[in-house]
């Protein structure tokens, strides 16, 4: 019987290889998912505890916001986006300064990854969630001064209000930067500058391609949700910096 089973295999194999499949027609339906369908009992039951637990840590108070944080208000800078950026370079610095003994100059990150508010009130770590649902991580890149001026140019272009830290600077009314600062101090020809960005990124996501032409690059290994939810575990009330970064002639 064996032999039989290996020999009719054999002559499918070999009847396939000779007479090439095609798929002629493809058929199927719409199957709606609802609230009205029934659970089967015994996967609810196993799924429970997991679902509690992770209910539980989502749900836990871990400090206040005293006032909305909303992306869609602002030309040039947001609240929200001022805050991420602060706090991503607040927390990142010690452990890049730690490893490579350097300090972070900047932090700039995509208006586009922050994708709801913090409401004002209780924050949780379900809010976390909720403002970045992706896995990105923090990366410092260093930079010379060439790239920090496309960063610039990037934002002017953008008419975005992308989260920056570290850098301020005025567009002139023919619509050029000029008072550029770092860290408070203007820019350097052969200085290397560490900006600590998200790995996406880093990447030349969101056509910014001037991060690939980094002198340096250091993944430190920390998501960008952890930051927050470090941050918040770390404070009482968040500290919202409303500091001008960009200004307009």
């Amino acid at each position: 019987m064996k032999h039989f089973v290996l020999l009719l295999t054999f002559i499918l194999i070999n009847a396939c290889s000779s007479y090439p499949l095609f798929v002629s027609k493809v058929e199927g339906k719409k199957i709606s998912i609802s609230d009205e369908q029934n659970g089967i009992s015994e996967i609810e039951n196993y799924i429970k505890p997991y679902r509690d637990h992770i209910d539980k840590y989502l749900s836990e108070v871990l400090a206040y916001c005293p006032e909305t944080l909303d992306k869609s208000k602002g030309e040039w800078q947001t609240n929200i986006g001022c805050f991420l950026a602060d706090i991503t370079l607040e927390k990142s610095d010690p452990i890049f300064l730690q490893r490579e003994h350097k300090s972070i100059d900047i932090c700039f990150l995509n208006h586009g990854g922050i994708r709801t508010i913090i409401p004002k009130g209780n924050v949780t770590a379900r809010n976390t969630y909720e403002v970045m649902p992706f896995e990105n991580s923090a990366l410092v890149v260093g930079l010379k001064q060439e790239q920090i001026m496309e960063i610039i140019n990037y934002i002017i272009s953008e008419k975005k209000p992308h989260p920056l830290a570290g850098m301020t600077f005025t567009i002139s009314k023919d619509n050029q930067p000029i008072n550029i600062l770092v860290q408070g101090k203007p820019l350097e020809k052969d200085k290397i500058y560490y900006v600590v960005t998200s790995d996406y990124l880093s990447n030349g996501g969101d056509n910014m391609t001037f991060f690939k032409k980094n002198v340096e690059r250091h993944d430190l290994d920390y998501k960008l949700r952890n930051i927050m939810i470090d941050y918040f575990k770390d404070v009482d009330t968040l500290k919202i910096n409303n500091n001008i970064r960009i200004t307009k002639e």
